[in-house]
C-alpha cells in the first residue's frame, strides 16, 4: 500500500447544521470542494470522479465528543499553513495553536492546531519549513 491508499475519513458530529459552519468553509480550502448532502451523512470530495476520490464524511451523531485522535494534512509550505490558519480561523475553529514552528517534532516541522464545535482534533503541517 501507498500514501495514494487514502480513501476516506467518517467523522462524527454531534450537529450537520453546526458541523457544516465550519466545514463548508474548511474542507474546499482543504481541497475537498465538492459537497454532497444526504439525511445521514454529508461528504466533501476531492475534485474528480466520486467513485474514485478520496472524500471526508460527516456523520451525525447527537451526544458526540471529540477525543484525543487527531487528524493532519500535509501542506507543501509555511505559506499554505499560514492561508488555512487564517481560514480555519475565520471558519469558527476552536482551540487554535499556532502556526508555529514545532521544534520538539521534528526540524522544520510548522503547524496549526485546532479542534472543530465538537472537539475533534486536526493539524495542518508542513514538515519542510525553514528552521529558525
Amino acid at each position: 500500500m501507498n500514501s495514494d491508499s487514502f480513501d476516506h475519513v467518517d467523522l462524527r458530529v454531534s450537529s450537520f447544521a453546526e458541523g457544516r459552519k465550519f466545514y463548508d468553509v474548511f474542507l474546499p480550502a482543504l481541497g475537498f470542494p465538492g459537497i454532497r448532502a444526504a439525511e445521514i451523512e454529508v461528504c466533501y470530495y476531492a475534485e474528480g470522479d466520486r467513485k474514485m476520490v478520496p472524500f471526508i464524511a460527516l456523520n451525525e451523531e447527537p451526544n458526540h465528543r471529540g477525543n484525543a485522535n487527531r487528524i493532519a494534512f500535509r501542506a507543501e509550505s509555511e505559506e499554505e499553513v499560514d492561508r488555512l490558519g487564517a481560514i480555519i480561523r475565520e471558519a469558527g475553529a476552536h482551540h487554535v495553536e499556532g502556526p508555529e514552528y514545532c521544534h520538539d517534532y521534528t526540524p522544520g516541522y510548522y503547524a496549526v492546531f485546532f479542534e472543530d464545535a465538537d472537539g475533534n482534533k486536526w493539524e495542518i503541517c508542513c514538515r519542510d519549513a525553514r528552521v529558525r
